[in-house]
Parts: structure tokens; C-alpha cells; sequence
């Protein structure tokens, strides 16, 4: 290929990633990063990737954007490999890579999930983070804009919508009148009565609005999965962390929601040895995974960021923080043998991607007859779990 574009990170960077693809099309020998900054090691695999790229690629042009271009920028420049930086917020302008703009940024074809932007950057200050200092203040798209690019998928074949944002949950904060995320959900179904499948990436409990619980709670387009940001499951660890939400509000948002949808399949991002935290502070994060049954786990061990609050509170040892994240990785584990096990012998709706996989509406993985077509819609009834897969 002429054009390749790598994404680490979120899935922001996933949809970011495929829209680049289009917009550089026929570029001539370029090598992309789309970086990651959420964690030291995220930074560390951000370097990695791009001197994997340069010894893949030793002739082309290799550069480098997404939020380590932003807040490693220093770092990354002095590389060797890296041939220049395309800032974050202007990587999705083609004069940033010195193109002609074009009508309409083309779709790649082949995909079966669309991921749609529909928010960027952040307003809050988490005393861990240094994404709003690679994505910006928080800005969101108009609902007309979000359709079209829904429309622009849904055309191309993909039978799931994906909304992704920085802060998605806060759509709407910036736009005249304020509407709130579960109104772009109402109109994207309203318009699109076909589209069988729409689903959310990771959301602030604290956020959601009685639109968008009505729409997770009992609407069957809607996937029933929900993937918190939920951090840690101590309130004192969650107050230095500056979140919005406390242990029992997440708790209570979750029985809330399956006492309406007990299909409903929870996912988190938690973080093990945040600054001051102790083996009692460990041990209720580690109740919180049984407690939510938190199936889908996005774990990290923390990491300091430079000039964040955190990184000048009393350190948690690194070797502990790894070894508390492990912990948390085996009870999410377990939970989700048990919930993957529960699925064995149920009719389940599969959407098929490529290889031979495909994942349910809870997004439980499953493995494919050979030859099924990626893209299509299936029910099948799964006689087994083998390798954390569905059979």
C-alpha cells in the first residue's frame, strides 16, 4: 500500500483512523501513527509502533498526529523515524497534509461497523488525564452533520452504528438550547428505521440523560451494552480523582438499567494504584467488578502524567499498581467466563466481520461458520465457549 494509517488507543482514533484512510487515498508512500497519550504505557506503545512502521516502511514518509503528537510532541519529534507532526485538531483538515480539499472525504469499503464522531475534546479536569491537553475543549457536532455521516455508512453497507467521542456523554453542552446525547440517538433511529444495530462506546454514568436511559433501558436497536468510565470503585480514590460519580451511584445507575434490560452487558475502564490508594481502597474496586458484573474490562495499572495533579500525589509503587491491575484483569475474567457461559444454548444475534468472527448485540465474541459473509446480520444458538470465544 502507498497510504497506511495506524491507530492506537480509543475507538475516537478508530473512526479518526478510517476517515484519514479516505482523505489520503492516493497519497504516495506515507506511513501514518495515530498516536495514543492515555497512559505512560500508551506513549510507550505509541514509539514502538513507530519504529516498528519505519524499519516495515524504511523509504516513505512517516508521520505522526492523535494526542501523543500533542502532548509527547517533543519527545516525538526528536525521533529519528519521525519524518513530521500533524497536530491533533487539524488532522482531518486536508491543507494540514498539504491536499486539495475534497467535497466529501471518502469512505474506505469492505468495514462492517461504522464508527461515528460525534464529540471531541474535554471540559472536566481528572486529575489523572492529559487527554483535554491533546483533544482540546469539548465540542460538539450538530445532529445534522452526525446524520449525514450515519447516512454516509449506512450507504457504504455497515450494518452497526458506533458513536464515539472524548467526553460523549457531553454532546450537546456547547450547541444552542443543550440538548443532550440521548436526543442524537432518538434522531439517528427516527431517520434511519433500517439501520439494525446502534451502539455507544464509553460513557460517564454521571451523564446520562433520561432520554438516552429510556433508549439503553428499552429500545432493541439500541445495544445492550453500556461501557462505563467508571475508574475505580472507592469513593475517596474517586473524589482525588476528581470524577462526578460516586461507588453507589454506579451501583444505582446499573440496577436501575437491568431491572428494565436483563440482557444488559456492563463494560468499565478501571484504573489500579492511583495515587494513595490502599489495599481497602484495591479491595472495593475489586467488589465493584462482582457487584456490576463487569463483563468487558478495560484495565490500567496508573502511571504518572507530567503536569497533571496526580502525578504530585503520594505514589502507589508501579510494581504494586501492576500487580493490582492483574487483579483486577483475573476478576473480570471470571466474570466474564461465567457471563459467556451463560450465553452457551440462548439464540443470539450475530453481526459477522471479517475472519471468520462476529460479535453479539451484548458484544460477546463469537466464532463463524466458515464462509460467512462479513457484514451479514445472523441468529444462531452457540453450543459452547472455546478460547473466550462462543462456538
Amino acid at each position: 500500500m502507498t497510504v497506511e494509517v495506524h491507530s492506537l488507543g480509543c475507538r475516537l482514533n478508530l473512526a479518526e483512523s478510517e476517515q484519514m484512510r479516505g482523505l489520503l487515498a492516493g497519497a504516495d508512500d506515507l506511513v501514518v501513527i495515530n498516536s495514543c497519550a492515555v497512559t505512560a504505557e500508551a506513549v510507550r506503545q505509541t514509539r514502538q509502533a513507530i519504529r516498528r512502521a519505519r524499519r516495515a516502511r524504511p523509504d516513505a514518509r512517516l508521520l505522526v498526529t492523535g494526542c501523543a503528537a500533542e502532548v509527547e510532541r517533543e519527545v516525538l519529534a526528536r525521533m529519528p523515524e519521525v519524518d513530521g507532526l500533524i497536530a491533533n485538531s487539524a488532522k482531518l483538515d486536508p491543507r494540514a497534509w498539504n491536499l486539495p480539499a475534497p467535497a466529501q472525504i471518502p469512505r474506505p469499503t469492505g468495514y462492517t461497523r461504522g464508527f461515528v464522531q460525534v464529540q471531541n475534546g474535554c471540559d472536566h479536569a481528572c486529575t489523572f488525564c492529559v487527554i483535554p491537553r491533546g483533544r482540546g475543549a469539548s465540542r460538539s457536532r450538530a445532529i445534522a452533520d452526525v446524520l449525514e455521516d450515519v447516512a454516509l455508512h449506512i450507504n457504504a453497507g455497515v450494518q452497526e452504528i458506533v458513536l464515539t467521542g472524548v467526553d460523549l456523554t457531553s454532546w450537546g453542552a456547547d450547541l444552542p438550547d443543550t440538548p443532550r446525547l440521548g436526543s442524537v440517538c432518538e434522531a439517528i433511529l427516527a431517520r434511519f428505521g433500517a439501520l439494525p444495530r446502534l451502539r455507544l462506546s464509553s460513557v460517564d454514568g454521571a451523564e446520562i440523560d433520561d432520554a438516552l436511559f429510556d433508549l439503553i433501558a428499552g429500545e432493541a436497536r439500541m445495544m445492550p451494552h453500556l461501557h462505563l468510565s467508571l475508574q475505580s470503585g472507592d469513593d475517596m480514590i474517586l473524589k482525588r480523582m476528581k470524577r462526578r460519580h460516586s461507588r453507589a451511584d454506579a451501583l444505582r445507575l446499573v440496577e436501575r438499567l437491568r431491572a428494565r434490560r436483563t440482557d444488559l452487558a456492563i463494560g468499565a475502564d478501571l484504573i489500579a494504584g492511583f495515587p494513595t490508594e490502599t489495599e481497602a481502597m484495591h479491595a472495593q474496586s475489586m467488589a465493584i467488578v462482582a457487584e456490576l458484573a463487569i463483563v468487558h474490562g478495560h484495565v490500567f495499572a496508573y502511571s504518572p502524567r507530567p503536569g497533571t495533579p496526580a502525578a504530585r500525589m503520594p505514589q502507589v509503587p508501579p510494581v504494586l499498581a501492576r500487580a493490582r491491575a492483574a487483579d483486577l484483569r483475573v476478576a473480570v475474567a471470571e466474570q466474564r467466563a461465567r457471563w459467556l457461559a451463560g450465553l452457551v444454548g440462548r439464540p443470539i444475534s450475530v453481526l459477522a466481520e471479517r475472519g471468520q468472527t462476529g460479535h453479539s448485540r451484548e458484544f460477546a465474541p463469537v466464532r463463524l461458520p466458515s464462509g460467512t459473509p462479513a457484514g451479514t446480520l445472523l441468529s444462531l444458538t452457540p453450543c459452547r465457549v472455546v478460547e473466550g470465544m462462543l462456538e
